[in-house]
């Protein structure tokens, strides 16, 4: 497919991004995001152990430069977009370190009586090793000696192997801190869903696009997302409970649950000497998301705003400063009791003011076309949708309540897309009736008619090239007024995708595998499980027995592994009679097998497998496992 460039804005994007600059913003957030600076590093490109380009904070130079918005960005994103671009490493207060804009979180460093204590790591141990060095070359060069994770998303223990080691940790010389079921969470979100995510979130960050006033400009909770595979380290302690105290490395930390937010596994933390806040990522410079569009578990809006208001009533008053996960701090006692305020009444306000429309009987789509966000929340920088956005954020609160399903039996069990944009089509009088009266909703900016009239034909016919270039332009329209930054890049990428096609299909084991290394027994099989092939499986009918060998004495050691009616299953903590054949093995050595560095075959030709009985068991349950690529069709079928 021949490569088309991206288009010019259109007048009507022009009029749309004009009427959106006729607001004064905030000033006080430049000087927020520049207070403490102390140095950037040297090289503007951080590179990998082999050389490849894990991110380019000198691509971004054109937001610095102080020019105007141009027609193709959203000027309340452009303004935003030049905050997030500020990087290096602040001074937040005297004993907290920040380095930010090398990465789309911020890692935070905290000076303890041996060492530093790192709140999260960042997403790649590249951006996280470059951010070490700049603290140690510019403040103190000192071991680590405690990580802290504030929650299970990547973007804040990914790097963790930038800081420490798994040596560091088994050795005692390095704590690792998170909320409880982080682990669980992670490995869920990550490894269950992995492989459709990880498609999902090329649209959601658009790492895929060309960086640029047409192209991917910034990602909301920060610039960009490196592309470098995530690692981790499990946790040597679990917080448990609100108000529960630790002493890390000779600085008290007083911890605050609080699950189901921004995260499954959450929590927020105070540091009472220091007068110090962490709201983790439960607030930010922007609207966040209860729903991520890449996918993820819906959040609780109702708890997330009573935890904002539970931290408001622990620390608010003592604090003197405010720190989060992304963007930039708040310092004041005043400023950061006013920044919690109306952090916690966005999400009420977008909770209550859903659940009140539902209960009215409007639908998902009724209420996100009625809701607008009031005066209160626009005329602040961080109550704005720069990330997430109310369209997306009220539909997700409706799903939390009363699934996806609007209640209409018509959309109860509907045709698949491919099949009813035949119908659309023919009902249109073919594709060429429905591209004129498309083409002339274009000419009128009608753009979100446009996606959906021209979609239909896209599916019905994807080689109908006419269709395709339309829907791209109506796609990129939209992303050039989108004032949320997912949003942009969603349009952006659906643009550039139907231009060229889809990404080449990548497997998803590589990117997986510092995940799959922290994985227990349990957690394994459960993603092995999702790969099973069922229309393979007609009539079979095993168990085999597992035993491991590095799990001795606990309840992991014996395991059941079977197939029944055409549904692989597992039971921890037994072996069963009937079994048709027994493996013992190590632990590590599944691991190994999961992220292919060997294979069940060369594994037992060396000896470190024993497999006794039915040989054919082991095959029949690993040889029908499906695989996933990251390269699977969005905007055509």
């Amino acid at each position: 497919m021949v490569t088309q460039k991206p288009k010019n804005a259109s007048e009507h994007t022009v009029a749309a991004n004009r009427l959106a600059s006729n607001r004064t913003p905030d000033p006080s957030d430049l000087e927020r995001v520049r207070r403490g600076y102390i140095a950037s590093l040297r090289e503007s490109v951080i590179t990998s152990a082999d050389g490849h380009r894990v991110f380019d904070i000198g691509s971004y130079d054109f937001l610095r430069q102080g020019d105007a918005a141009p027609d193709t960005v959203n000027p309340n994103l452009w303004r935003h977009a030049t905050l997030n671009a500020h990087h290096g490493l602040f001074k937040v207060i005297d004993g907290v370190w920040q380095v930010r804009g090398y990465d789309i979180s911020n890692i935070t460093f905290i000076r303890g009586t041996q060492g530093w204590i790192v709140v999260d790591p960042l997403s790649s141990e590249y951006t996280a090793h470059a951010s070490l060095k700049l603290v140690r070359e510019h403040v103190e060069d000192c071991p680590v000696t405690a990580v802290i994770y504030t929650h299970s998303h990547a973007d804040h223990f990914g790097g963790v192997l930038g800081v420490t080691s798994r040596a560091e940790v088994d050795a005692g010389k390095c704590r690792i801190i998170a909320p409880e079921h982080f682990l669980r969470e992670t490995i869920s979100e990550n490894i269950i869903a992995g492989p459709a995510m990880a498609r999902r979130a090329t649209y959601q960050f658009g790492p895929l696009l060309p960086v640029g006033p047409q192209g991917q400009v910034d990602c909301g909770l920060g610039i960009a997302v490196p592309t470098s595979p995530p690692s981790l380290l499990a946790p040597t302690e679990e917080i448990t409970a609100t108000g529960q105290e630790l002493v890390v490395d000779g600085v008290r930390v007083v911890f605050q649950l609080t699950p189901e937010t921004e995260a499954p596994a959450e929590m927020n933390f105070y540091f009472p000497d220091l007068r110090a806040l962490c709201m983790a990522e439960n607030c930010s410079h922007t609207m966040h998301n209860l729903v991520p569009i890449r996918g993820a578990l819906v959040r609780n809006a109702l708890n997330w705003s009573k935890y904002i208001n539970e931290s408001l009533l622990l620390f608010g008053a003592d604090a003197e400063v405010l720190f989060t996960s992304h963007n930039w701090p708040r310092w004041g006692s005043e400023d950061l009791q006013d920044f919690l305020t109306l952090q916690r009444d966005l999400y009420k306000w977008i909770h209550d003011q859903t659940m009140r429309y539902a209960n009215l009987g409007f639908t998902p789509l009724e209420i996100a076309e009625t809701l607008s966000l009031p005066d209160d929340f626009l005329a602040h920088e961080h109550t704005r949708g720069f990330y997430g956005d109310l369209v997306h954020n009220a539909k997700a609160v409706y799903q939390r309540y009363l699934s996806w399903y609007d209640g209409n039996p018509a959309n109860l069990h509907k045709l698949p897309p491919t099949e009813v944009g035949k119908r659309y089509v023919e009902l249109a009088g073919g594709a060429n009736q429905l591209l004129k009266v498309a083409h002339a909703a274009f000419d009128m900016g009608e753009y979100r008619w446009v996606a959906e009239l021209v979609n239909h034909l896209v599916f019905a016919d994807p080689t109908n090239k006419n269709a395709r270039a339309l829907q791209a332009d109506a796609l990129e329209q939209m992303a050039y007024q989108a004032e949320s930054s997912t949003f942009r890049s969603a349009y952006l990428m659906g643009a550039q995708e139907l231009r060229q096609g889809p990404p080449t299909g990548r497997s998803v084991n590589v990117r997986a595998r510092g995940l799959i290394r922290e994985m227990t027994v349990e957690q394994v099989f459960d993603a092995l499980a999702v790969r099973t092939m069922s229309e393979k499986l007609d009539g079979v009918a095993l168990a085999m027995n597992w035993t491991f060998t590095d799990l001795h004495g606990t309840p992991d050691e014996r395991w059941v592994l079977g197939i029944s009616h055409r549904t692989m299953y597992s039971s921890r903590g037994r072996h069963d009679s009937r079994a048709v054949a027994a493996v013992t093995m190590s632990r590590s050595l599944l691991l190994d097998v999961v992220t292919q560095d060997t294979t069940f075959v060369d594994a037992i030709k060396a000896g470190q497998i024993s497999l006794e009985g039915d040989a054919g068991a082991l095959v029949t349950i690993f040889g029908n496992l499906d695989t996933f690529s990251v390269g699977f069709p969005i905007v055509e079928p």
